[in-house]
């Protein structure tokens, strides 16, 4: 199965232009997942009543993406519900079907939490016979959140995570690999945001043992993941049985 993840400057608040280099960017690009950023329609905003998808327009935009492309595809927007604002990552399959996470852990250092509702639901997804962990950005940092209970394959970050805290980033991606023997795929934007921030390529796909299987090639970066090559992996090394037992509550 290949995962196509794309690197890409995000037009601060500009839906339609955003939607236009995406386009463009994976026109030639065949994968059975495609991966987009964190908030890949607008930039990591607090401006929540400005950004917010009121009519649904980044998540209609991914159905059409992946009934194009006959693949799905994965990011986050900013959505509102019910009087308020969510950090939503949406899984879409090419049949128009989707399921979605809403981030728990919001950033506080940005203040996030102060705008945002943190989401009250782990989300695990099943395509094409792997099991898919949604995740967002900061939940990187919080690793029993992300405790694999044999009940994944594959770990999906979409992020903005700046440049100032990118050593973070890379050390913590194969980290979760590592502790839950799994395949963890991180795709990060590029370029600059409206706060001034940099983003350098920092996107990158791991195996269960930490070694990087990243293939990067201009603004896209893909990863062949192999759900028998994972399985005789873990059926050699059986540390997800040794793993402490106790219910993840949130």
């Amino acid at each position: 199965m290949k995962i196509a993840g794309l690197n890409f400057n995000i037009i601060w608040k500009d839906k339609a232009q955003n939607f236009k280099e995406i386009e463009e960017h994976l026109k030639d690009e065949k994968a059975d997942l495609f991966l987009l950023p964190e908030m890949f329609s607008t930039g990591f905003c607090m401006d929540a009543e400005e950004i917010v998808d009121r009519n649904e327009e980044s998540l209609n935009f991914l159905k059409r993406m992946s009934q194009a492309k006959n693949a799905a595809f994965c990011g986050s927007s900013s959505v509102e519900e019910n009087g308020k604002f969510y950090n939503r990552m949406f899984f879409v399959k090419p049949d128009g079907s989707y399921d979605f996470y809403d981030k728990r852990h919001l950033f506080s250092f940005s203040g996030e939490d102060k705008i945002y509702t943190k989401g009250s639901e782990r989300k695990i997804v099943e395509y094409k016979g792997f099991r898919f962990l949604l995740q967002v950005c900061y939940d990187l940092r919080f690793p029993v959140f992300s405790r694999n209970n044999n009940d994944y394959d594959a770990v999906l970050y979409v992020a903005n995570w700046p440049e100032k805290r990118v050593e973070a980033w890379s050390h913590l991606l194969k980290a979760r690999a590592i502790e839950n023997l799994s395949y963890v795929f991180g795709v990060n934007r590029m370029g600059n945001d409206g706060n001034d921030l940099n983003y350098p390529e920092s996107s990158a796909c791991f195996f269960a043992d930490g070694k990087e299987i990243s293939d990067k090639k201009g603004n896209i970066i893909s990863a062949e993941i192999d759900l028998e090559e994972l399985t005789d992996f873990r059926d050699h090394f059986q540390f997800l049985n040794d793993r402490d037992q106790f219910e993840i509550k949130i």
